[in-house]
């Protein structure tokens, strides 16, 4: 399961703060123990700062880099931070995100173009959020073959459903579910991503949610999470999750993750 770490995100009051603040130590730090934790890519979302937001951006790029080796994913839909954050970053980025909403493709798609990002691609389109299995699909044969014709693999294409929270649809976590398993057996090639803490959004005990809904999106073929990766419960059920889902051969990742002391029981 591929992990990009989430913290660093201006929604996040302490991230604001530090990001105001330009401290750079605390922003390191964080991402230092993301990594270590196993995030395989460190999101990193500075959007509260609206006009400020590609100088800060450029900034934040430059001193993440310093503190880890892992890969960025540069998270905001405003196109300048999107372009200084690509023109900034050593090496192949991710971005998050791009959409089948005709304004977001048309401002994207030429960074994507330009740049050949590993790709999260939301699937929604100008009809709005997706209500249904079969609404997702229908924008995910959208997008993969516009992104294919700009020059990405399907490899490097992270399709995400989009979770609804669950306190405000029932079926959410359902709907993706059913969708990961629809979208990997059309699309074995493309991987499935979800940002897991929405599905618990405005619910008591989050953390039991999401730990619970990672399990389950595993066993379903989803491949990878923007989650958080210093939750040592969570990271534990993915590894767990993976061995038993048969996706982790003679459970090597498991055992070198539970010598690492990375699996914990409580």
């Amino acid at each position: 399961m591929l992990i990009v770490g989430e913290l660093i995100n201006s929604s996040r009051k302490s991230i604001a703060q530090a990001l105001e603040a330009r401290d750079e130590a605390y922003l390191k730090d964080l991402a230092k123990k993301q990594a270590e934790a196993g995030a395989h890519i460190i999101d990193i979302n500075c959007a509260i700062f609206m006009e400020k937001e590609p100088e800060v951006m450029e900034w934040l790029v430059g001193i993440i880099q310093e503190a880890v080796d892992v890969p960025l994913c540069i998270d905001t839909p405003n196109v300048a931070a999107m372009e200084v954050g690509l023109s900034r970053h050593k090496g192949r980025a991710m971005i998050n995100s791009i959409s089948a909403e005709k304004k977001r493709w048309e401002e994207m798609l030429p960074l994507v173009s330009k740049y050949k990002p590993m790709v999260i691609a939301l699937c929604i389109d100008d009809a709005g959020m997706p209500n249904s299995v079969e609404d997702r699909l229908r924008v995910a044969d959208k997008l993969i073959p516009g992104l294919v014709e700009a020059g990405i693999s399907e490899e490097d294409i992270y399709l995400d459903p989009l979770i609804k929270p669950l306190g405000v649809s029932g079926t959410a976590a359902v709907e993706v579910l059913e969708t990961t398993r629809a979208l990997r057996e059309k699309y074995p090639k493309v991987h499935v991503i979800s940002g897991l803490s929405n599905v618990s959004h405005g619910l008591p005990v989050r953390k039991v949610l999401n730990r619970a809904f990672a399990v389950m999106c595993a066993e379903a073929g989803m491949d990878a999470l923007i989650a958080d990766p210093l939750d040592r419960h969570l990271m534990s059920l993915v590894f767990a999750a993976e061995a038993l889902a048969g996706r982790d051969k003679h459970c090597l990742n498991y055992i070198k993750a539970s010598r690492a002391g990375k699996v914990v029981a409580e």
